[in-house]
């Protein structure tokens, strides 16, 4: 399960690609839209800023704004930069790499093999989940519904 910070973290930059290129949000206008404990959402906010994601301008009209476009961010970078592996074994993850304890011959290892399939189709699923295919699947799930 992805963590508190991760979900934060999506939920708060998904309300920035909705407004991206009209200027900066306020923390506090984020915070209390979407929900998210502010002292929390600031943290979260300076994480994405550093990682280069997020900018931000300080004073009257200030806030932060994405500096990627919401088709650059993906779920892939998001949950690294926060969670770190995606992959359910040490031995296959892309960044984060331990050999298992119990492995005889990482080689010919089956069970290696499996789980590195579903970390390669699971980190091809969160790339192609931009910010953009999360407003566009918001629309057309909300089209349905009408």
């Amino acid at each position: 399960m992805i963590s508190k910070k991760v979900k934060y973290a999506i939920i708060a930059l998904v309300k920035l690609a909705r407004e991206y290129n009209k200027g900066p949000i306020l923390i506090r206008d984020i915070a209390e839209s979407e929900k998210i404990p502010q002292k929390f959402l600031e943290a979260i906010l300076n994480d994405l800023k550093h990682a280069g994601i997020l900018g931000s301008k300080k004073g009257k009209g200030g806030g932060y704004y994405l500096l990627k476009s919401p088709e650059e961010v993906n779920l892939a970078t998001i949950i690294r930069l926060f969670d770190g592996a995606i992959a359910l074994l040490p031995c296959v993850t892309y960044r984060y790499y331990e050999r298992c304890k119990e492995c005889k011959d990482e080689e010919t290892c089956g069970i290696r093999d499996v789980f590195r399939e579903v970390r390669d189709e699971t980190v091809e699923l969160l790339k192609a989940a931009t910010l953009s295919e999360i407003i566009r699947r918001e629309s057309s799930v909300k089209k349905i519904k009408r």
